[in-house]
C-alpha cells in the first residue's frame, strides 16, 4: 500500500527550520503539537525561518475549511504525519520570492492538497513555504477568495466530472445523482454538472437544504434514506451517471441503480471505506467505478481543471455556497466541520488584505 510519503518524502531537506537570511518576519499560524500530553490544536505566532522547506515563498490571503482540517485539529483521524504541523490543505497568495522558473513575486497563486497539512506546512497561517510544483497560477476571472471557495472541495468535483467526460458520458444520456450533494464536494459538483447541461438529482439527507441545491442546478431532491440501506445490487435503473462524495452503503447503492453502461466517479469515504456488494453492476450492466484522488500534485491535471473552473462556474454560484470568517474562527470552524456542521464552504480570510494585482 502506497503511503503519502511516497508521494511527499520528509527528508532533511523538506522537514523543518531552515534557516535563511533576514527570515525574521513574524505570522500568525494555527499548529498541531502532539506530545505525552496530547493532542492539541491552537494559534501561535511564528518566523519565517519556522517555516519548511521549498522554493517558493508565499503571503497567505485565504485558506479554507476542509474535512481533513477538522479531523487534523480535532485528532479524530490519521491526517497529520509529523508534528508540529500547520493544517489547512487549501491556501491562496501572492508569490514574495521565487527559485522556481515558473513563477516570480508579485505571481497570484492557489495551492490544494499535495501533502499541505499532512506532511508539509499548510494554509493556517499567513505565511507558506513550499515547491512551485505544487502551485498554479490563478487563472482569470477568479479571485483568491473564490479561489478557496473552490478549493479541494471544488477541484475535487472538477475531477470528477472530467473524469466522466473523458468515459465519454454526455448530458443527453439522462439523470446524474450527486451524493453528499449540500456538503464542499457535493455542492460543486451540483453546479458544475447543470453548467454542463446535465439534469442533476441532489442526494441530501438535510431536507432544509432543498433550496439551496436547486439554486446550485438541482432538477430534484432525494433523501439519502433511500440509499441508505443494504439493497439489492441490481436496482431500478434511474441514473446515468454519477458522482459520489460518501462511499460504503451509499456508493454499493448508486451503483446499483446506475443504467447500462453508465459511470460514477467515486471520491468520498465519509460514509465508510467498505464497499458491500457484488460484481452484478459491472458485468451485467456494463457500469464503470471511476475512482477519483486529489493529493498528488499532477499539475497538468490542476491547471487544466483550474482553467475550466473559471471558465464554468459563475461567481454567484461560488458566493451561493460560500462563506468567509476571519481567521479567529478558523479553529472552531474546522473542529465543527467533523460534526456536518457546515454547509457549502467556509473560506477563512487570513487579514493580510492582499492586493490581488497591482494597482488593487
Amino acid at each position: 500500500m502506497f503511503s503519502l510519503f511516497d508521494f511527499f518524502p520528509i527528508d532533511g531537506a523538506a522537514s523543518g527550520a531552515q534557516a535563511r537570511e533576514g527570515d525574521v518576519t513574524d505570522f500568525r499560524a494555527i499548529r498541531i503539537d502532539k506530545s505525552d500530553h496530547g493532542h492539541h490544536a491552537g494559534y501561535v505566532v511564528m518566523q519565517e525561518r519556522d517555516l519548511m522547506d521549498g522554493d517558493v515563498d508565499v503571503d497567505v490571503a485565504f485558506s479554507a475549511i476542509n474535512y481533513k482540517d477538522g479531523l487534523a485539529v480535532s485528532g479524530k483521524g490519521p491526517v497529520v504525519r509529523r508534528f508540529p504541523m500547520i493544517p489547512g490543505v487549501d491556501f491562496a497568495g501572492r508569490v514574495t520570492r521565487s527559485a522556481h522558473p515558473e513563477f516570480a513575486p508579485g505571481d497570484i497563486v492557489v495551492a490544494t492538497a499535495c501533502g499541505l497539512g499532512e506532511a508539509h506546512y499548510g494554509g493556517f497561517a499567513q505565511k507558506a513555504r513550499l515547491s512551485g510544483d505544487w502551485l498554479s497560477k490563478l487563472p482569470p476571472p477568479l479571485r483568491m477568495a473564490r479561489a478557496m471557495a473552490v478549493g479541494t472541495a471544488g477541484l475535487t468535483a472538477m475531477f470528477c466530472v472530467m473524469a466522466l467526460e473523458r468515459h465519454g458520458a454526455r448530458p443527453a444520456e439522462g439523470l446524474a445523482a450527486v451524493t453528499g450533494a449540500a456538503g464542499g464536494v457535493g455542492s460543486f459538483a451540483v453546479a458544475l454538472l447543470a453548467k454542463a447541461g446535465w439534469r442533476v438529482a441532489a442526494v441530501t439527507g438535510r431536507a432544509a437544504e432543498a433550496d439551496y441545491l436547486k439554486r446550485l442546478g438541482a432538477t430534484e431532491i432525494i433523501d439519502r434514506e433511500e440509499f441508505a440501506g443494504s439493497g439489492r445490487p441490481l436496482q431500478t435503473q434511474r441514473f446515468a451517471v454519477g458522482v459520489d462524495a460518501v462511499g460504503g452503503v451509499t456508493l454499493a447503492n448508486l451503483l446499483g441503480q446506475t443504467r447500462f453502461d453508465g459511470a460514477v466517479a467515486a471520491c468520498g469515504n465519509v460514509g465508510g471505506m467498505e464497499l458491500q456488494m457484488n460484481l452484478a453492476p459491472f458485468i451485467l450492466r456494463g457500469v464503470a467505478l471511476l475512482g477519483v484522488e486529489s493529493v498528488r500534485p499532477r499539475i497538468g491535471l490542476r491547471r487544466a481543471a483550474w482553467a475550466r473552473i473559471a471558465q464554468d462556474l459563475e461567481p454567484a454560484a461560488i458566493d451561493a455556497m460560500t462563506e468567509i470568517i476571519p481567521f479567529d474562527e478558523a479553529l472552531d470552524r474546522a473542529r465543527a466541520v467533523v460534526t456536518g456542521g457546515i454547509r457549502g464552504r467556509v473560506v477563512v480570510d487570513m487579514g493580510l488584505n492582499l492586493p490581488e494585482k497591482d494597482g488593487d
